[in-house]
């Protein structure tokens, strides 16, 4: 871990307390996860003081763990990940806060980073994350009327519905999805021989 990223964990811990869970660094920059008891109030100080600086919100991203590491996964399901930079450090953080199961809620960042107005609109859109407190919740990618989450793990490869135009009607119907499920298996190249061949040649 270098000097920089050493401070700043050491900074995290002393100030925010009881609601950093973990700071280990990854891929160069540091991670750390937040409890949603005084998630708010930790985010408002790594924009504001001027040691942090978290001033721009890069990005914010869902995460389903089911199957995660081969089913050796036990903490909850759904997660939420945000990618901050502080421009006048030069430094990146990433924050972890994780969500119940049965109903994935956490606080919307909205009111500190307005850049996250999308992204959670998005998070809510692919993984049924709800964010409390967002000011206009609702799908952004996927029609209204589309059922389910896309990038839940459990979600099914055709997906349930499928729309088209009716011409009889003049205008778009929905329908059970007719496509037959079926399993992808990876094109590879073998060696058989003294030669090599490629499998999609065969």
């Amino acid at each position: 871990m270098t000097d920089a990223l050493e401070n700043l964990r050491r900074n995290l811990g002393a100030e925010l307390g009881e609601t950093l869970r973990n700071a280990h660094p990854d891929r160069g920059e540091l991670t750390v996860e937040l409890s949603r008891e005084g998630f708010l109030a930790a985010c408002h100080w790594l924009r504001d003081d001027v040691n942090c600086a978290f001033d721009l919100l890069v990005d914010i991203c869902g995460v389903d763990y089911v199957d995660y590491g081969d089913g050796l996964w036990e903490g909850p399901r759904f997660a939420v990940v945000y990618h901050l930079l502080s421009l006048k450090h030069r430094q990146r953080l990433r924050v972890r806060i994780f969500a119940d199961d049965d109903l994935p809620m956490v606080p919307s960042v909205v009111g500190i980073w307005a850049a996250a107005n999308w992204f959670e609109r998005e998070a809510f859109d692919l993984y049924g994350i709800l964010f409390d407190g967002h000011p206009d919740l609702r799908r952004i990618l996927t029609d209204y009327g589309f059922v389910g989450y896309p990038f839940r793990k459990d979600f099914p490869l055709v997906g349930t519905v499928e729309m088209r135009y009716d011409a009889d009607q003049g205008r778009v119907v929905y329908e059970p999805t007719r496509t037959e499920e079926r399993v992808v298996v990876p094109r590879i190249l073998r060696e058989e021989g003294e030669g090599r061949y490629n499998a999609r040649n065969q």
